[in-house]
């Protein structure tokens, strides 16, 4: 592609994630114009619109992606029409950036690496936490030998059912399985799965159990999960979506041959470092728009000045490990 002085962005469902986690950096960026947004309701796509300062919107997702000013689309809609949508894009001739997770399963997300490479045209994915300093500094503390040779890696993360979960009548999207997979888990989990492919590298094998101890909804509410790195390293996981209130938890521990660095994939709470020297802490707190970072490397890479670690080969690898864990 020709590298582009400013980026001009589209966005496919411009619903509740768009409002402050990815929408104003697409606008409030250097180099970076937000030009059209595309939603079925037309009265919640004016109003987005209007409140954005976007110049134009669609309820037809061919028409925005047929616009001649998009350069870049961003795929906002829930995981069940990520495949189409990103490949529709792509066969138009544009880059896309895709929420998380990629697909519904990883055959999907190979179709649309395929299609990317087919068309010549970039596929990013809304994997933020690559690009966020909180994780940076934990990068950082990994490759600077801080804890030695990674070894073992434990991951926690419990939380109540929420008040929505207990409506069978109206259960949220991210419950029902033909348009958001297999509950929760597929919602928070690969943000973490991510983040340690990141930090650790490959995971190369994994395996899970799932069950559905809540009962409130058909999909699973708790998943356990073995990993197996690439580079050797071992690693467990619990994700449980009916934990009682008093038992919550968000954690993610490194372990290494020389000590472990603690901290957590949602709720910035202070990165702990333990070492034979002491104990040390780092309070890093999150950007007023999450997405922000990430965003920036897209719009750097497309006007040929950066690189996005944020890929579709990259995506792809958490929708397999996930698929492995709940076959």
């Amino acid at each position: 592609m020709k590298p582009l002085e400013t980026v001009h962005w589209g966005i496919l469902g411009c619903g509740a994630v768009c409002e402050r986690k990815s929408g104003p950096p697409m606008y409030r960026l250097d180099h970076s114009q937000l030009v059209a947004v595309m939603r079925r309701d037309e009265a919640r796509a004016a109003d987005f619109a209007r409140r954005h300062g976007v110049a134009r919107y669609y309820t037809d997702a061919a028409e925005l992606i047929a616009d001649p000013e998009v350069d870049i689309v961003y795929v906002a809609t829930p995981p069940a029409s990520h495949r189409e949508l990103a490949i529709r894009v792509l066969e138009a001739g544009k880059p896309v950036y895709v929420e998380k997770p990629m697909a519904m399963n990883y055959a999907e997300c190979r179709e649309m690496i395929a299609a990317s490479e087919r068309c010549g045209v970039p596929l990013y994915v809304a994997y933020y936490r690559r690009a966020l300093p909180y994780f940076l500094k934990v990068k950082e503390l990994i490759g600077s030998g801080r804890i030695g040779t990674p070894q073992r890696v434990e991951v926690r993360y419990l939380r109540p059912a929420g008040p929505e979960d207990r409506d069978p009548a109206h259960l949220p999207w991210r419950l029902r399985r033909e348009v958001g997979g297999d509950g929760y888990f597929y919602d928070m989990a690969p943000h973490t799965l991510d983040i340690l492919d990141f930090l650790l590298g490959e995971i190369s094998a994994a395996e899970g159990t799932k069950s559905n101890l809540g009962g409130l909804y058909e999909v699973a509410d708790t998943v356990s999960a073995l990993l197996q790195f690439r580079s050797g390293a071992c690693g467990t996981g619990l994700w449980s979506f009916v934990s009682r209130p008093d038992e919550q938890e968000d954690s993610v521990l490194i372990a290494g041959t020389r000590g472990s660095v603690r901290f957590a994939t949602f709720a910035f709470s202070p990165i702990e470092l333990q070492t034979p020297e002491g104990t040390e802490r780092f309070e890093i707190a999150p950007p007023e728009h999450i997405q922000g970072p990430l965003i920036r490397t897209i719009v750097d890479e497309l006007r040929g000045v950066g690189h996005c670690p944020s890929t579709g080969h990259s995506a792809a690898r958490t929708s397999r490990v996930i698929d492995q864990i709940m076959k």
